[in-house]
């Protein structure tokens, strides 16, 4: 099955690009190859412009309180696992704090005077090269050790905020309860009876040949499925589709 996610707020929205992003960055990180490590280190770029506004570290913070709040209420229940809950708690105690310090999200990264340099290099197409910037082609040729010793350096400032990512959307997620739909001739819409959603899921049997475009407001939710013609370009579809769909409001 695939999965499609859509974001009922800008808040949720930054949440799912960041996510992408994390995802994007440990995996070229632990390549061996460095071509790998350079879109490690221009999508590391990509993070310290994503989380740029302030207001973002301060969203996930105060998501991951009222969660933290929120569990607490649990300690005693008797259908809970006491156990799991206490080290969820520590978990988000632990984030917080590591939230709560002071300074942008990766401070220290935005602070070093070589990764500026590179920073901007990365920006001008092929200005990267030996050519432009013969320090990074020096350490580009570092042993593989090397590089990965200084890109976990500098990956360590933003995992706080991978963190607590992890922990507020994985609870957003875990909120909607899954349920069986069917398109009537490739759109389906449903009415929201006045709840707030912070994100919808869609999963789509790959075997349909569909994807889903998605909108909603506070009212209603839409979806309407389309393919890809030879030159992948999106086409409705005017049959049925079956999907699964979990609305989440956490």
């Amino acid at each position: 099955m695939i999965l499609y996610e859509y974001p009922f707020n800008e808040r949720i929205r930054a949440y799912l690009r960041l996510e992408y992003l994390f995802d994007r960055l440990f995996y070229f990180a632990r390549g061996d190859n460095l071509r790998q490590h350079q879109i490690a280190i221009t999508t590391l770029f990509d993070i310290l412009d994503a989380s740029e506004r302030t207001e973002i570290k301060a969203s996930v913070l105060q998501d991951v309180e009222r969660q933290r709040i929120s569990l607490t209420n649990l300690r005693g229940h008797p259908r809970v696992e006491q156990d799991a809950l206490e080290s969820m708690l520590r978990e988000m105690e632990q984030v917080a704090a590591a939230l709560s310090a002071a300074g942008k999200t990766g401070q220290a990264l935005r602070e070093n005077e070589w990764l500026n340099s590179l920073r901007g290099r990365l920006a001008v197409p092929g200005g990267a090269s030996q050519v432009d910037m013969p320090s990074y082609h020096a350490w580009q040729h570092k042993s593989e050790a090397g590089r990965h010793e200084d890109l976990e350096r500098w990956i360590q400032p933003l995992l706080p905020m991978h963190e607590g990512l992890r922990i507020a959307l994985r609870l957003v997620r875990e909120s909607g309860d899954k349920a069986e739909a069917r398109s009537d001739q490739g759109a389906y819409q449903q009415m929201l009876g006045g709840k707030t959603y912070q994100l919808c899921r869609v999963w789509i049997d790959p075997a349909q040949g569909a994807f889903p475009e998605i909108s909603a407001n506070k009212y209603m939710v839409w979806i309407r499925f389309s393919t890809q013609d030879g030159e992948l370009k999106p086409q409705p579809i005017t049959g049925d589709v079956g999907f699964t769909m979990a609305l989440c409001n956490a």
